[in-house]
């Protein structure tokens, strides 16, 4: 097993109201990664994903993407100290 690795995420682009969060939260949980997911009210969306360095690169890359009505501009990434375990959730926008 890798080390694990845990980076925020802010993705743009036309990334809310075309089920970014609940796509972005089943990639996660197949994936066997802990974090959260949530919309920004600047129209962002705002995840943070903990798993071994290569199941997070993988998710990042599949984040470029998107589901298939997103219209992804920018992803950016950044380490984080954050704690996050059991499982992957969707937060409430912010």
């Amino acid at each position: 097993m890798g080390e694990r690795r845990t980076a925020q995420l802010a993705i743009r682009g036309r990334v809310q109201g075309v089920g970014y969060r609940a796509w972005l939260a089943e990639q996660a949980v197949q994936d066997g990664l802990d974090g959260w997911v949530r919309n920004r009210s600047d129209g962002s969306v705002e995840a943070v994903v903990s798993g071994t360095k290569v199941e997070v690169e993988a998710l990042v890359a599949r984040c470029k993407v998107g589901p298939r009505s997103a219209v992804v501009s920018d992803v950016q990434t950044s380490g984080s100290d954050e704690i996050v375990t059991n499982g992957f959730n969707i937060r409430p926008t912010v």
